[in-house]
């Protein structure tokens, strides 16, 4: 049935809705926002809980630079180095460290321990031990802060990856991203808040684009994927015989119809999507220039090793980089290619010599241009890899499997202290020996370090108060400068 009331309120809208718009301007207010000046730190921000639209604290990062290395890569041969794993090569593990324990593919075979065969060099000030497969991030060193006692529940890549990105293994839930957007906005009317930039080989590996969703919050808070080529974003270049001016005129009668539905029905979601045209007709000039790094000078193409016109994480750093200068909050590269089960050695020095330059470049640049203060720069994957060996160990090879009970992960500017080791694991590098960090530690720091008290900050959905953080998490206060 179609019946309205004596203000003329439709009662055919679902539940939901009915209560959004008895919320009394709820829509026009989001659109007002919506299509406002970009949100500053102080700025009312749609649906947010009246306490958390401002910040909660003085920041000391106001964007993240994310460099999620998806595939788990092994914490036991770049940054975690176990002399006694060495010495026990080919024995079998502890039984009291594996027995009882979840072990995600070497059930009912030989846990032998499997010691890296690369060296451990010091660098710095700090003297940080780092693998030499990682000579360019060992020279930023004193700029790092290493956590080699991260932990989750996880122990397969999807669920593992959701953990660390939403704070829980269940699909559906927002993003760091997305929370970071909602909560912060764009330093930058003219880019979204939240970027997305792949690169790397699969290794049957999916990026799912639920890694970067909104979740229940406002789809204007999904991250956007910017990829090479002619086309840096599907969808928002104009087809052939559209001209600037048809589409400007298109997405104004456009906008008016989902004004009018939007004073009819009060769907947040409606400004939503209207703020998403308007975006997308601003990308359409801000990002070609953003994605042309052949107009950077020589010296910094060298410094990243990148290639204008081509695919890589060079490039993606390089361009986390131009993203942070221009007021982008939250950056997210992903770069596949660290699953290594089986012919490990090989395959990860291919892997870390991929990221190693561009790593290093991307925080000394930062560093450089004066921006590494307020930037927080994000390493790492997952989780870990087992000290035991999993497939051929012959002639020197090794491979190794998932791992969920130690890991490392390292942070660089935005607020962390630099030359920082912090936390341990056992001999084996099995489980965590002191100074545990979960995932949602992590995430409850990162929050910290942008002026957010995580268990604050919280989105009502179908009845319960969510956050970032899940029910955890704790500030790693001995990160903090």
């Amino acid at each position: 049935m179609n019946m309205k009331t004596e203000d003329s309120i439709p009662l055919h809208l679902t539940r939901r809705h009915f209560f959004a718009r008895g919320a009394r301007g709820i829509g026009a207010a989001a659109l007002a926002s919506l299509l406002g000046s970009s949100h500053s730190a102080s700025a009312e921000v749609p649906g947010l809980p009246k306490d958390t639209r401002v910040l909660h604290r003085s920041p000391r990062a106001k964007r993240v630079i994310y460099l999620f290395q998806s595939g788990a890569p092994s914490h036991l041969d770049l940054f975690d180095p176990k002399p006694q794993l060495v010495k026990m090569n080919g024995k079998p593990m502890p039984e009291s460290l594996t027995r009882g324990q979840r072990i995600a593919q070497l059930m009912g075979q030989p846990l032998n321990c499997v010691g890296s065969r690369f060296r451990f060099d010091r660098h710095g000030r700090s003297g940080m031990e780092i693998s030499e497969l990682l000579p360019h991030i060992g020279s930023i060193a004193d700029d790092i802060a290493m956590v080699r006692s991260m932990h989750t529940e996880a122990i397969n890549h999807d669920p593992g990856v959701t953990l660390m990105q939403t704070g829980h293994q269940q699909a559906g839930r927002p993003a760091m991203g997305s929370w970071i957007s909602y909560g912060l906005g764009s330093e930058n009317e003219q880019l979204p808040a939240f970027v997305v930039l792949a690169s790397g080989q699969g290794q049957d590996q999916p990026l799912l684009t639920r890694y970067w969703g909104s979740g229940f919050l406002p789809t204007n808070h999904q991250g956007v994927e910017f990829r090479s080529g002619a086309e840096p974003i599907l969808f928002v270049n104009n087809p052939q015989g559209i001209s600037p001016e048809i589409r400007r005129r298109l997405i104004d009668s456009t906008r008016e119809i989902n004004r009018e539905h939007l004073q009819a029905v009060g769907d947040p979601e409606i400004a939503t999507r209207i703020a998403s045209f308007e975006m997308a007709y601003r990308m359409q000039t801000s990002v070609p220039e953003l994605m042309d790094i052949s107009k950077e000078n020589r010296a910094t193409l060298d410094m990243y090793g990148a290639e204008p016109g081509k695919s890589s994480y060079a490039n993606n750093c390089l361009l986390a980089r131009r993203l942070a200068e221009r007021g982008v909050r939250f950056i997210q590269l992903y770069h596949r290619g660290w699953d290594h089960h089986n012919n490990l050695p090989a395959d990860i020095a291919k892997t870390a010599k991929a990221v190693d330059q561009a790593s290093a470049a991307l925080v000394q640049d930062l560093r450089q241009r004066g921006l590494l203060d307020d930037t927080l720069v994000i390493w790492g994957g997952e989780f870990g890899r087992t000290p035991m060996n999993q497939g051929d160990s012959s002639n020197g090879n090794y491979g190794r499997d998932h791992h969920m009970k130690a890991f490392s992960l390292w942070m660089a500017g935005g607020g962390v202290r630099g030359g920082t080791t912090y936390g341990s694991t056992d001999d084996f590098g099995y489980n965590t020996a002191d100074n545990p960090v979960h995932a949602n530690d992590f995430q409850a720091t990162v929050m910290h370090l942008l002026g957010i008290e995580h268990t604050r900050f919280t989105h009502r959905f179908q009845g319960r108060d969510y956050r970032l953080t899940d029910v955890g998490g704790e500030v790693v206060r001995g990160i903090l400068a």
